[in-house]
């Protein structure tokens, strides 16, 4: 398995809406009592993965470069009131409706000031820097193992580190992918071991940024499919 730096590598395409109410209505189908007496809600639906792994591949795509006129407009279209409210449901309805009246040279701009800048944008997306302080550290070394292992490798045309957190969405979504992904096991020892302990500080901070606007729904979404994400690989199998 190969990802790429290239957003025209694959075609991203956003979840349906019909697609995302099947997998929040299965949230209310069936429960399973955690040992913290939380109760988690959760069906297993044909097709969840698919639609999971199409949703890392649109955060990949939108924390990899700006989105163009074209990915704005059927972002715009993946709103669903009628769909069950959940906190995923209402990131998912946020988005679309960010996304309706974005312009998307002012998004462009937006993005640079984020996580470009002069030197340096206002939020670097890396899991060293927040991590251990530092870029190009420890974690990224434990990350490059552990995808060694799992025979992924970075592609030639590459700039970014494999701890970019556009690069682990990306991963994520090969790990997901139906056909040829891992198992949940695997999925969850990946996610709890290089996603979830950093990425809820790198939302927050992108939702604090001085420049930002567009990025901040698309920071929330992220943020509730994660809290969704640690929900279903925490199902029995």
């Amino acid at each position: 398995m190969q990802f790429e730096s290239r957003s025209e590598t694959y075609e991203t395409q956003p979840p349906t809406a019909s697609s995302r109410s099947e997998t929040l209505q299965s949230e209310e189908k069936q429960s399973y009592e955690k040992q913290s007496d939380e109760t988690v809600e959760q069906l297993f639906l044909e097709g969840a993965d698919e639609s999971r792994a199409d949703t890392y591949r649109i955060l990949s795509r939108l924390f990899r470069a700006a989105p163009d006129a074209d990915l704005l407009q059927r972002l715009a279209e993946c709103g669903n009131d009628e769909a069950p409210e959940s906190k995923l449901t209402l990131a998912w309805n946020e988005l679309a409706d960010a996304s309706r009246g974005a312009n998307p040279v002012v998004v462009d701009h937006e993005f640079h000031a984020m996580f470009i800048g002069l030197g340096r944008g206002e939020v670097l997306p890396y899991a060293s820097w927040y991590l251990s302080g530092f870029l190009l550290d420890k974690p990224l070394a434990r990350l490059r193992e552990d995808l060694a292992r799992l025979g992924i490798d970075r592609a030639e045309d590459v700039t970014e580190s494999e701890d970019h957190f556009a690069a682990l969405c990306e991963t994520m979504a090969l790990l997901v992918a139906p056909e040829d992904g891992i198992d949940l096991s695997g999925q969850k020892h990946f996610f709890d071991r290089h996603i979830q302990p950093w990425a809820g500080h790198f939302l927050a901070d992108v939702q604090a940024a001085n420049s930002v606007d567009y990025y901040r729904p698309v920071a929330r979404l992220a943020q509730a499919f994660f809290e969704f994400e640690q929900r279903w690989l925490s199902l029995p199998q």
